[in-house]
């Protein structure tokens, strides 16, 4: 299975913040945003993962995180030239997917999955031709599309931001699609907004019985740094954790070592670039010790 993470828009729901400082690189606690949906990826056990941002911020992107070797991993890039909706990533990345399964995760969604994410695993690694999506219970849903489901625990239905939800969960942005995703996107019309909407290709699968949902479980997280507030949110949870734990959450030298991504070898030269003042060297450090 190949990734893809979609780091577009303008950001403007953070401006000014993004005026400047492209929205993939806001830091989150003590980590660039892009990091977190990188290493959910990186968890799920994907190497081949195409970023896809727009023409401004693919660039910086790309300087920061390169070709992805360092990390044992393969980072390709590409460019939604405008928002023109979530599924067209699909489009964008055709070339990049060759008829692979695809996981989809949204730049500016940050999980943790705690022990599902075993679950998960073995979930997308048995995908055939259903597509999944992920559900999490909120308080208020009408700003999601809302999914349903039946007395067999099977999804029912899935609705676009109701004004009236039938359920409090929301479909959030991590989804896995099979090969046939590119083809069922080609065949979708553009919304009112002029996008091609994600749901509208759930609903494509949903409608053939082949959409299923993989509800995060409680005690489970899942957070959208798309807006000042959430990106406050976002940080001030990552940094309780990580204080109160003495781990860190979605560090990419860390995982890509302790996933055998990298040798112990690798892993050594590549922190070894980093200041020494740095307490996230320092713990990259202890990790190699623990080790």
């Amino acid at each position: 299975m190949k990734g893809i993470i979609l780091a577009g828009g303008t950001g403007s729901r953070l401006y000014p913040l993004t005026e400047i400082v492209c929205k993939q690189l806001l830091p989150v606690y003590d980590k660039p945003m892009i990091v977190y949906p990188l290493t959910t990826l990186m968890l799920l056990g994907i190497k081949d993962i195409l970023i896809i941002s727009t023409p401004k911020d693919t660039p910086i992107i790309k300087e920061f995180l390169g070709d992805g070797l360092q990390f044992g991993i393969s980072l390709s890039y590409k460019i939604q030239e405008e928002p023109k909706g979530i599924a067209e990533a699909f489009l964008i990345a055709e070339d990049f997917l060759d008829n692979d399964p695809v996981s989809l995760i949204l730049g500016d969604n940050i999980f943790s999955f705690g022990n599902q994410i075993t679950g998960i695993k073995d979930r997308i690694n048995s995908l055939s031709d259903n597509a999944v999506i992920t559900g999490y219970h909120v308080r208020d849903p009408k700003d999601f599309g809302v999914i349903t489901f039946d007395k067999n625990g099977f999804v029912e239905t899935i609705e676009e931001k109701p004004a009236r939800p039938k359920s409090n969960y929301a479909a959030v942005g991590l989804y896995f699609y099979p090969s046939d995703v590119v083809k069922r996107t080609k065949s979708l019309k553009p919304s009112t907004r002029g996008e091609l909407e994600i749901t509208d290709l759930n609903k494509a699968y949903l409608d053939e019985q082949k959409l299923e949902c993989i509800k995060l479980r409680r005690g489970a997280a899942w957070l959208d740094a798309g807006t000042p507030q959430s990106l406050l949110d976002a940080a001030n949870y990552i940094g309780e954790i990580e204080n109160r734990q003495g781990l860190k959450i979605a560090c990419l030298e860390e995982i890509a070592l302790r996933k055998n991504f990298i040798s112990q070898s690798q892993y050594e030269n590549l922190i070894s670039k980093y200041p020494d003042s740095s307490p996230y060297k320092q713990y990259l450090k202890q990790v190699l010790k623990d080790l």
